[in-house]
């Protein structure tokens, strides 16, 4: 069943049924835009939700219990399923309302382009018709004059009163007459076949072509509806899994929550390390007074049975150093905060150095790194000189040796303060401290940038700030010791025990007083580490001892001596 058989003559109707398409189109159209900017909506409101209820933390403030954990973790669920909104907002936009606008837009083009074959048809047909009639008219007209001259010759022929020029006349009007109307009756039927020619191919032709591809049109809108009303519902049904996932998440996190692991997170975090306060004593007041015999209570020898009080165990110490524990600690305002934590109860103060500790590691191997890389980006300078000057790479190596140096002071003191309060100081009389396990130079230390690297192939190819150090000046060991110290120092008769070895990178004199000769490459004794002025007490094999540069040798100390480590 088409339009152009069924509804040849239903050409105003057919106009306006696919202009109500073409509407109806745009208004499902309206409503997905609607739709879409609700989904905008509801995913920006979820997103501020969670912004809200979720501020910024520093590292210090992340959650560790876990029903906050699987709170922020639902939050999280929560702004996934919220950017699941953005996705079907967006993808309504670009696959159902983008592409129904776009559609409508060639929808009305091509009923246009229909519509106007159609009209066209149409005036062709009515011009066609408007000759015929005006053809037929005309015949209509010359047969009535025509008529009209036959008439008045008939009168004049039978009157005998008319004259032979009048009869003449009559008749030669009359010829002319007949002549015309043959002529426009010729005319007239052959626009009646050109009519109805015209007319046959409008009705039978054009204007069921005309009404095939309106018809064709409106089936193709039809389809695309339902095609966009599929889409609609796909784009909800394709986010269904991830928005499940979602949910299964927030379902993962409602089962994460552990009480006793909370528990045991509020002990750990608040454990003060101390413990509980003592018995107080019996302080009796009534020991001075005299009793007589007519008391009835027995009388107490004196000094017998009566309990001293304890000094150590007063109340009023007791109270300030105690009571406060069961009760809401007075903070005075004007207390600092120290940097050794020692404001802290013990075991919050523990936590604290060895968190300290670890982030003061992590920025040290950074460093380290950085160091490396800027080695050995310089050893390819080197080799390569058309890629860049060597020299341009010294300062940043100098700037980070100093930020290694740095770092390692401050491991090494707070590592002496995690000792006290973990009750493993050790004393070394005057010796300094070796550094700490791990790798830190201790603290105080201010030899030369560059005198200890963690790998010996660098610190050997290229110390930083002495290029080459046989050139440079040579530091005085008399500025940090005297020869009177040294001297001193040597007339120990009982020797120094071996703390490592070291092997020197460059040739040093040993002119002053104190110091010790050596040659590149010679393997000598460490007896005694670098306090921080620049210089080593180190002893040949041959049992010479004196001081070189700590900058001019590579050390490596034992690792079974008593809090030594490897220097690289």
């Amino acid at each position: 069943m088409t339009w152009g058989t069924e509804l040849w003559d239903q050409f105003e109707n057919l106009d306006k049924h696919t202009q109500w398409g073409i509407d109806f189109l745009e208004r499902y159209a309206k409503f997905v835009k609607e739709r879409l900017e609700i989904e905008q909506t509801y995913a920006k409101q979820l997103r501020n939700l969670v912004k809200k209820y979720c501020p910024k933390r520093s590292k210090d403030d992340e959650p560790r219990f876990s029903s906050c954990v699987s709170y922020y973790s639902i939050l999280n669920e929560l702004n996934d399923y919220a950017g699941q909104r953005e996705i079907v907002a967006e993808e309504m936009g670009q696959d159902v309302y983008g592409e129904l606008m776009r559609y409508s837009q060639d929808l009305k083009s091509e009923r246009k382009h229909h519509l106007q074959e159609g009209r066209k048809a149409q005036q062709y047909l009515d011009q066609c018709w408007k000759h015929m009639d005006n053809s037929k008219k005309k015949f209509e007209r010359e047969c009535k004059e025509a008529e009209k001259s036959q008439i008045s010759y008939d009168r004049l022929d039978n009157d005998i009163n008319a004259t032979k020029s009048e009869v003449e006349k009559a008749k030669s009007q009359l010829y002319l007459r007949t002549h015309s109307a043959d002529e426009s009756k010729n005319e007239y039927a052959a626009q009646l076949q050109n009519f109805n020619g015209e007319q046959w191919k409008h009705f039978n032709v054009a204007i069921p072509q005309i009404f095939k591809n309106l018809q064709d049109m409106d089936e193709r809108r039809t389809v695309k509806l339902g095609e966009t009303y599929r889409s609609f519902a796909d784009v909800e049904r394709r986010v269904i899994p991830i928005i499940s996932k979602c949910l299964e998440g927030m379902v993962t996190a409602a089962k994460a929550v552990d009480q006793r692991k909370d528990s045991a997170i509020v002990v750990e975090s608040f454990k003060s390390g101390f413990e509980p306060p003592g018995d107080f004593p019996f302080e009796d007041y009534s020991q001075n007074l005299s009793r007589t015999a007519s008391d009835n209570t027995i009388s107490t020898p004196k000094n017998e049975g009566v309990v001293k009080p304890d000094p150590k165990h007063s109340i009023s110490k007791a109270a300030k150093n105690k009571l406060w524990l069961f009760g809401k600690k007075p903070k005075s305002p004007l207390a600092p905060s120290l940097e050794d934590f020692s404001h802290l109860p013990p075991e919050q103060r523990r936590k604290r150095l060895q968190a300290r500790i670890d982030e003061l590691s992590k920025e040290l191997q950074k460093e380290v790194d950085q160091r490396d890389a800027l080695n050995k980006m310089k050893d390819v300078y080197e080799k390569n000189p058309q890629m860049g000057d060597p020299q341009s790479l010294q300062p940043k190596i100098s700037e980070t040796m100093c930020n290694m140096e740095k770092l390692r002071s401050e491991i090494h003191k707070n590592e002496s303060w995690l000792s006290e309060v973990e009750g493993k100081v050790s004393t070394r009389g005057d010796r300094r401290p070796s550094a700490d396990i791990n790798h830190h130079t201790p603290h105080g230390r201010e030899s030369p940038e560059g005198s200890y690297t963690d790998d010996p192939s660098q610190e050997h190819r290229s110390p930083p700030h002495q290029p080459d150090p046989r050139q440079a000046h040579q530091p005085d060991p008399r500025q940090a010791h005297q020869p009177d110290e040294f001297d001193d120092e040597f007339d120990n008769d009982d020797p120094l025990p071996v703390l490592g070895h070291c092997k020197a990178l460059y040739s040093f004199d040993g002119q002053n007083e104190g110091t010790l000769l050596m040659k590149e490459d010679d393997v000598l004794y460490i007896i005694e580490e670098d306090k921080g002025d620049g210089w080593t007490r180190a002893r040949k094999q041959s049992g010479e001892e004196g001081y070189v540069p700590t900058s001019y040798v590579e050390i490596a100390m034992e690792k079974n001596s008593k809090g030594a480590v490897t220097y690289i």
